[in-house]
This record gives structure tokens, C-alpha cells and sequence, in this order.
């Protein structure tokens, strides 16, 4: 069940439950079939796809489109104008030439997932068939192309690793020592490499 105050007026949700707590701005649409979790924050005109799944305590900042095949664990913060993309090989189903690729979709559809803790910088874009680990962080403006490892602070086109961040997304230097200087996180589980 769907309570009014969950809801902006001018957007569209037509899934039958949302969860509790969570709050789906103007001009948001949220599709029959998308999941979104308890405590989340959609931000006006962002859009959930059929089959998109995004967990508990989600904020999806404006202009971000969630489409069938990404998978959004708890706790991801999507910046502004983050891009997903599900096909490695657009093309329009609607081409003569292209469109018996699209009757099937183990044929073109590509799963992504974003690992709990993560954050996408805005305008960010995340290539299909990847995962971002957990707690990993994206630059603003990255090209994600491949698979990124837990605490990674990936930036640039392509995203190259630039660092490692701790669970509060502050960067660890390996010369910090045991503790982050920040919030007192152990680093010791996450100071793969820089």
C-alpha cells in the first residue's frame, strides 16, 4: 500500500508498494514491477524501470534513471544525472536488422550491481555487466568500464582507482595508520592497495 504522503502529487508510481519511509519526488516515475526499498529518497525526475531493484535506504538525486537489469544495494547514494546503460550493443528493437536480438533477453540485457555503501558521483556513467564494490566511491563525471573493488576511489574516463576510501568515504592514505583519522573505522579490511 502506497500512503499519499509518499508520494509528490505530480509523479507517477505504479508500483503497488514502495517502502516505508520512502519518498518519490516530482516528476519521478517509478514503473509497475520496479522494487524500492524502505527509507529512500527519489529525487525529481529520476525514473525505475520494470525489473530495476533498489534496496533500503537509497538516495536517488534527480535526473537518474534506473533501468531493468541494474540492481541497487542498501545504502548507495546516486549523484545527479548518474547514467546506468543495460545493452553493451544498442540498437533500436525497432531496426529490421536488430530486432530478433531483442525477443530474447539473455540476448542483449546486462546485470549491474551496486554493492551496498557505494556512491556515484553526478553525471557519472556505468557501463553494462559490471559491479561496484562495496563502499566504493565514483568520482564525479567517471566513466565506470569494468568491475570495481570494495573501498576503491575510482575517477576519470575511464575510471582508473585513485585511492581507497573508508566506510565514511573519506580517503585513506596507507600511511595513516590502523585507524581512520575521520570516524575511528579499523582500516586494516579495506587497505588493499592505492
Amino acid at each position: 500500500m502506497i500512503r499519499s504522503e509518499q508520494v509528490h502529487p505530480q509523479a507517477i508510481v505504479e508500483c503497488e508498494t514502495i517502502g516505508e519511509g520512502s519518498r518519490v519526488w516530482a516528476f519521478a516515475h517509478v514503473m509497475k514491477g520496479a522494487s524500492l526499498g524502505k527509507d529512500c529518497n527519489v529525487g525529481d525526475h529520476a525514473f525505475l524501470e520494470t525489473g530495476s531493484i533498489v534496496g533500503n535506504n537509497v538516495t536517488i538525486k534527480n535526473h537518474v534513471c534506473i533501468w531493468e537489469g541494474i540492481a541497487i544495494e542498501d545504502d548507495v547514494f546516486l549523484g545527479p544525472h548518474v547514467v546506468f546503460t543495460n545493452d553493451k550493443y544498442p540498437r533500436s528493437p525497432r531496426m529490421g536488422m536488430a530486432s530478433s536480438r531483442y525477443q530474447q533477453k539473455e540476448n542483449w540485457l546486462e546485470s549491474t550491481v551496486v554493492k551496498r555503501g557505494s556512491s556515484i558521483g553526478a553525471n557519472s556513467t556505468i557501463m553494462p555487466g559490471i559491479t561496484l564494490g562495496a563502499y566504493s566511491m565514483i568520482a564525479a563525471g567517471s566513466i565506470v568500464t569494468r568491475d570495481v573493488q570494495p573501498h576503491a576511489l575510482m575517477a576519470g574516463a575511464p575510471a582508473r582507482r585513485v585511492g581507497t576510501v573508508c566506510y565514511c568515504g573519506r580517503k585513506i592514505h596507507p600511511t595513516t595508520g590502523s585507524t581512520c583519522p575521520n570516524c575511528n573505522a579499523a582500516t586494516s579490511d579495506f587497505m588493499l592497495h592505492d
